[in-house]
């Protein structure tokens, strides 16, 4: 049994959320104010474009927020979103392409890239189907299904092509199984062959290739292949301790590629040199920290499965695009949450952290028994 304590949610993590998109903004405008009136003659359209994400995804995390049932338990949320997330992955192949890939549906003049809710409705259905199966795990025949969902959804975002939210995926749904309580030999033969299919994609195309062999090399290419990564680099340094200030990036004028989306953690180390990187990274490691004491306190397996695996997509992503940026990894194309630019990143991320409230106003009821 559980109770349901409204406006009892984590303060805590609506806080450092909060602190994150301030961050956004102001690292949104900064990154891109440049690039915007060179494109659309307006040096405030892509914080506008952010502004507008943020708005649609906070009343979605306060909508979410009051509902009193736990939504996220349910069959038609666990099923319902999953299948959703196909049918939009399979329409992004019949939509027009943008920059030579496949990765957003476009309706009506919006456009939402549904590798974004393919993570949260993953993290949702295995937690619904992880409790409800966790006495037969041990079973192979327990694990196809769930295993065959997360592999269409990493085939269809590799075929966009988008290597790095594929990876994540596997990585969370694999960490999810694993908790949830799947056998080790069971999850190193699923973990054998997903390493065979993401390393046949990776040899496939020969710029994926460079993009290893260049983070792998000593010699590097800083006028071809590892321009971006050299630049990201670059950006960091300069920064030195307290930054350039804010808005003195020489990086966002045209020398760093993806500076408001990919790469904007290197232009707020630029800017605001280590101090200011190691304060984002401290707001992740809060976010980290609280969405485990949440899922700790949940009252219900369920519960507890969604809140770890919601906190991991935010957490390990945002890692992702860190390494990336910092040299420590090759170029993923992963954002970092809540801070680069990305209306269906920003809204995704903001519904995780609405679930992860909600989760958290509720308490465990014992039953007593005379």
């Amino acid at each position: 049994m559980e109770m349901f304590k409204p406006f009892g949610f984590d303060k805590g993590l609506a806080l450092v959320t909060i602190a994150l998109l301030a961050v956004g903004f102001i690292m949104v405008f900064s990154s891109s104010g440049v690039l915007a009136e060179q494109k659309y003659n307006q040096p405030m359209h892509f914080l506008i474009q952010q502004i507008i994400g943020a708005l649609g995804g906070l009343l979605l995390a306060i909508f979410i927020l009051s509902i009193r049932r736990p939504f996220y338990q349910s069959p038609v949320a666990a099923y319902g979103l999953v299948g959703l997330s196909a049918i939009l992955l399979a329409a992004c192949f019949v939509m027009p392409t943008v920059a030579r890939v496949n990765r957003w549906v476009i309706l009506g003049g919006i456009r939402f890239q549904p590798s974004e809710l393919a993570k949260i409705s993953l993290v949702l259905y295995f937690a619904y189907y992880l409790e409800k199966k966790r006495s037969r795990l041990h079973e192979w025949k327990t694990l196809v299904l769930p295993v065959a969902i997360m592999g269409v959804f990493a085939l269809l975002i590799l075929k966009e092509p988008d290597f790095g939210t594929a990876f994540l995926i596997c990585a969370i749904g694999g960490a999810m199984l694993y908790i949830g309580g799947a056998r080790l030999l069971h999850l190193g033969f699923l973990a054998a062959g997903a390493g065979a299919l993401f390393a046949i994609y990776l040899f496939s195309a020969s710029y994926r290739v460079e993009r290893i062999t260049g983070f792998v090399s000593t010699q590097k290419d800083i006028m071809g292949r590892d321009f971006q990564p050299y630049q990201a680099k670059l950006a960091i340094g300069s920064g030195g301790l307290l930054g350039v200030s804010l808005g003195e990036s020489t990086q966002k004028l045209d020398y760093l590629p993806y500076a408001h989306t990919d790469f904007i953690y290197a232009i707020l180390g630029e800017e605001f040199g280590l101090l200011g990187t190691l304060t984002i990274l401290v707001l992740f490691i809060i976010v980290l920290w609280r969405g485990l004491f949440v899922a700790s306190r949940a009252p219900t397996v369920a519960g507890q499965l969604t809140a770890l695996g919601l906190t991991l997509v935010l957490t390990v992503q945002a890692l992702l695009n860190i390494t990336v940026v910092l040299g420590l990894g090759p170029a993923k194309g992963v954002p970092l949450p809540l801070v680069s630019f990305g209306r269906s990143s920003l809204v995704c991320s903001l519904v995780s952290v609405g679930i992860l409230l909600n989760i958290s106003e509720r308490r465990g009821i014992e039953r007593h028994v005379r």
